[in-house]
């Protein structure tokens, strides 16, 4: 499956915050020596050449903008919603399943709320959308205020993974 996910990063030019960007995809691909694989590739939208993936999937979109700029806050709202969605319908899915399933119904993962359970516990992964510079998952209000509000210079990179 695909989906967009968005690097936030400090950088003072586009190619900088692309190239960090990249950086953090590369750590959520496995290409990091550090780094256990969570999707499987990624295409940024600088590749207008890729067919399948990025652009010709998902559109035009910029390879990189100014987390402040119009462009840029689109793409900051798009990522922060898909965060905030995925959250509710985890946590929605993990509340119903502790409501109506018995101890060992749970345990079979029937209804797959065990899988709920984890997708909450995610810092990475097709449960996470927005990541900082490091490719870690930015979760919550108070670390994307932290982030936002460390940069002298936030950008908000898009990337097309596949998982």
């Amino acid at each position: 499956m695909h989906m967009l996910i968005y690097a936030l990063v400090e950088a003072s030019t586009r190619d900088e915050a692309l190239a960090a960007g990249k950086s953090a995809f590369d750590r959520l691909v496995g290409v990091a020596p550090d780094a256990n694989a969570v999707f499987d590739y990624y295409v940024t939208f600088d590749e207008a050449d890729v067919t399948g993936a990025g652009q010709a999937r998902w559109g035009e979109r910029p390879a990189a903008a100014p987390v402040e700029s119009d462009a840029g806050e689109d793409l900051f709202e798009a990522g922060w919603e898909a965060t905030v969605e995925a959250f509710e319908q985890n946590l929605r899915a993990v509340r119903e399943g502790l409501d109506e399933l018995d101890d060992e119904a749970i345990m079979r993962d029937e209804d797959l709320v065990r899988h709920a359970c984890h997708n909450l516990g995610a810092y990475r992964g097709p449960s996470v959308v927005l990541y900082d510079e490091h490719g870690q998952g930015v979760r919550d209000r108070d670390r994307l205020k932290r982030i936002l509000d460390g940069a002298e210079s936030c950008w908000i990179v898009p990337a097309d993974v596949h998982y």
